[in-house]
């Protein structure tokens, strides 16, 4: 498999994890964002939308956007199992998959962000936008994981898939975590986890010197 992401990307972020979580190999393909590689024409004629991450599977086939790529992994590669076997539980941690993937993420994504600069808003302003929704959501998302191990349990899964990037954004973006005890229960965990750690924007190829 050719995972076509950005080291910084949050949603490439969250397919890492997953294929780490899963241990699976794959040839990381770096795509810079902030030289306009995803606006390039043989990019776009693979994947429409301009966007990362895509993944190539080996049969030939892209996949793209991340909450369809991490189902598709999690259908063809079952074990170790991001969902829970109960309904109820799976639909607890998709729930909070979706928060975090449908309401937070896309609202500080940099094509939000440059719109609205073009309209006119400074920094500060750009600044305070990003600030309210994230806070917001994450506000959220702490009423709803739990009170011990990762989000839902002892074994991360899919909810942590999507939390832990949007926690290093919330950091880039200097947003202040500290009133989130679970949530950062959830980050100390995380970042003594191998998959986690392989999975860093920090230790992906494409990172700064």
């Amino acid at each position: 498999m050719d995972l076509l992401n950005y080291y910084r990307s949050t949603s490439s972020y969250r397919v890492r994890i997953a294929l780490a979580l899963k241990q699976l190999e794959y040839q990381y393909v770096p795509v810079n964002l902030l030289k306009g590689e995803q606006r390039e024409e043989h990019f776009l004629a693979l994947n429409p939308q301009g966007r990362v991450p895509a993944l190539k599977i080996d049969s030939g086939e892209l996949l793209v956007q991340s909450p369809a790529i991490i189902e598709y992994l999690e259908e063809v590669y079952p074990s170790p199992a991001l969902l829970p076997q109960d309904p109820v539980q799976r639909a607890q941690v998709r729930g909070v998959a979706a928060l975090i993937g449908c309401d937070i993420h896309p609202l500080h994504n940099v094509s939000v962000l440059n719109q609205l600069r073009g309209l006119g808003q400074n920094d500060a302003q750009v600044s305070q936008w990003i600030a309210h929704w994230v806070s917001q959501g994450l506000a959220a998302v702490e009423q709803l994981i739990g009170d011990e191990g990762f989000c839902f349990g002892e074994e991360p899964g899919l909810a942590d898939v999507y939390l832990i990037p949007q926690l290093y954004a919330a950091e880039r973006f200097n947003i202040d975590l500290g009133g989130f005890s679970r949530i950062r229960r959830v980050a100390g965990l995380a970042e003594q986890h191998a998959a986690f750690v392989q999975a860093h924007p920090s230790k992906q190829p494409d990172m700064p010197g």
